[in-house]
């Protein structure tokens, strides 16, 4: 199998690219300026179209990072257009090539559905409103003109990922072993989480599943709440969990970006993955914590 990859370099690309290695794939890059792999550079909308034929399946995980730093309007615009332009030059790109690729599969988030309390929210799920959900739709339509020339698209959208390289388990690991962790707001929000390594390897299957197509919800069956999560992650640490953050305290700490990360509560369900007989490695919050930390 050969495949080309955006976004190889982050928490996710880095990770899956040396899976796929191990497993016997090709694995080529698709990368800005002058570091080895196909060049491209979503911002002036170049891409080096010429080396992008033969491909079985390109996965598209390049954006900016939504966590890093205050959503200021410049930061929001970053957001917004390295997904939305990035996937339409990507899209459009592969559309018009003559040795097209199968398969597309396209990064989004469970930030499709906003903030929904106890709903369960599965890939039929109607979209929340606001900026987030709004950039999460504007992303996944970007990716229309692939499906228009018969490339299977599939939009996973990823929950909270969980590992100890990063994201945000690798920011709370420092509060939380010093014993000043707790829950953030009420702590009734809940958090759909999934392990890195289940992340990989649901990209994996939905590059070789020729069933999965449209969005598909990347999250372990067990969603749980902040404050589920708060206790157990005390639990694995062996650490009390007795600072709460207050929603005053996370939104003068984090800006817009507290309500839209922290506090909105999103109950993900994985209906696709399941039906289309994918097994999730990681599904006990605490024995993958654990797994990862202990």
């Amino acid at each position: 199998m050969k495949v080309l990859i955006s976004g190889s370099s982050g928490l996710v690309g880095s990770a899956l690219c040396a899976h796929l290695a191990g497993a016997g794939w090709t694995v080529e890059r698709l990368v800005r300026g002058a570091a080895a792999g196909i060049r491209w550079d979503p911002s002036r909308g170049e891409i080096d179209a010429g080396r992008m034929e033969g491909f079985d399946t390109v996965v598209h995980l390049a954006g900016d990072n939504i966590a890093e730093g205050r959503w200021t309007p410049e930061k929001k615009e970053r957001i917004r257009s390295s997904r939305v332009a990035g996937t339409a030059l990507l899209a459009s790109t592969l559309a018009k090539l003559e040795a097209r690729p199968k398969n597309l599969i396209c990064a989004s988030a469970i930030g499709y559905y906003g903030d929904r309390g106890t709903e369960s929210l599965t890939e039929e799920s109607a979209p929340g409103s606001g900026y987030l959900p709004d950039v999460c739709r504007e992303w996944e339509t970007a990716s229309m003109p692939a499906e228009k020339a018969g490339i299977r698209v599939a939009c996973l959208r990823f929950g909270v990922i969980l590992t100890p390289r990063g994201g945000a388990l690798k920011k709370m690991l420092l509060p939380f072993r010093m014993g000043v962790g707790g829950r953030v707001g009420s702590g009734r929000q809940y958090m759909s989480w999934v392990s890195l390594e289940d992340v990989v390897r649901a990209i994996e299957f939905a590059a070789t599943c020729s069933a999965l197509k449209g969005p598909v919800n990347v999250v372990a069956d067990q969603p749980v709440t902040n404050a589920e999560f708060t206790r157990i992650l005390g639990r694995v640490l062996s650490r009390p969990t007795i600072f709460p953050m207050p929603e005053f305290a996370a939104r003068l700490a984090f800006g817009e970006m507290a309500d839209a990360l922290l506090l909105a509560s999103a109950r993900v369900l994985p209906a696709k993955l399941k039906a289309a007989g994918f097994s999730f490695k990681h599904f006990d919050l605490e024995r993958s914590l654990r797994s990862m930390l202990c």
